[in-house]
């Protein structure tokens, strides 16, 4: 029997890499790109296996707000800087990945360490990605994907942060600047249990954050997103009344 059709909104760079392991698993893959109507093709096509929204972090609310009726049940995302609320205010309850692959134009993706996925589609996504030798574990409960969310979260803002004040690869900035990247990963960590109105253990979150750092030490710190990464977890910070002194230090060399 032929497999259903898999749609994926957004045709950039991860979704390339979803596209080669669906392929490769037999799926059918349609994509989704702005000039095209999500609306009529959800008429066409009104119950595919699953619906991957990988567009930026920026443009995923628009998306969420957008998507037909008849899809909702089988959003995947995949985006950074994700929490609950992201799909809560759309009465969404989507499958979830935290991705530990990075995938840069004109390059092959590199693998940090094995992606968290929960959610009704969790199989299908683990057994795609080791079709193209890309490792992945399934979650077992909701608060499992908050805690791995959040470690992504610390992971990226802290090194992007950090990153604009230093540069350098992640070991360098452990090796060389662990008290900067404890003060950077500790605001965020504030900001994290506020956006989730829950507490962490911030040591741990840490301890997790360099289990990442040592799945590819050379990793560079600074992506050509992290002004506006910090430029966001400040205006966060500011509407929930927060104060980060360190991040706010950064923003007064680096930001206009």
């Amino acid at each position: 029997m032929s497999k259903k059709t898999i749609i994926i909104i957004g045709m950039g760079e991860m979704a390339g890499v979803f596209a080669r392991g669906f392929l490769r698993s037999g799926y059918p893959v349609t994509p989704v790109t702005r000039q095209m109507d999500n609306q009529q093709l959800a008429h066409d096509i009104p119950d595919p296996e699953l619906v991957l929204v990988a567009v930026a972090e920026k443009d995923v609310q628009s998306v969420l707000s957008n998507i037909p009726q008849t899809w909702k049940k089988h959003l995947v995302l995949l985006q950074n800087e994700l929490l609950p609320d992201d799909w809560l205010r759309h009465q969404l309850t989507p499958t979830v990945i935290s991705v530990w692959f990075e995938k840069k134009k004109g390059q092959d993706y590199k693998v940090l360490i094995p992606s968290p996925v929960y959610g009704d589609k969790a199989n299908i996504l683990i057994d795609t990605l080791a079709s193209i030798d890309i490792p992945a574990r399934k979650l077992n409960t909701q608060d499992e994907l908050l805690f791995e969310l959040v470690i992504k979260n610390i992971y990226i803002l802290t090194t992007n942060i950090a990153g604009l004040k230093v540069g350098g690869t992640v070991s360098e900035l452990w090796k060389n600047h662990s008290s900067l990247t404890r003060l950077i990963a500790n605001e965020i960590i504030e900001l994290q249990m506020k956006l989730c109105s829950q507490s962490f253990d911030n040591e741990k979150l840490i301890n997790e954050m360099l289990v990442a750092f040592n799945g590819d030490p050379e990793h560079n710190c600074m992506g050509r997103s992290a002004p506006a990464r910090l430029e966001r977890a400040l205006q966060l910070a500011e509407q929930y009344q927060l104060n980060l002194p360190t991040l706010k230090n950064i923003a007064t060399e680096f930001l206009s």
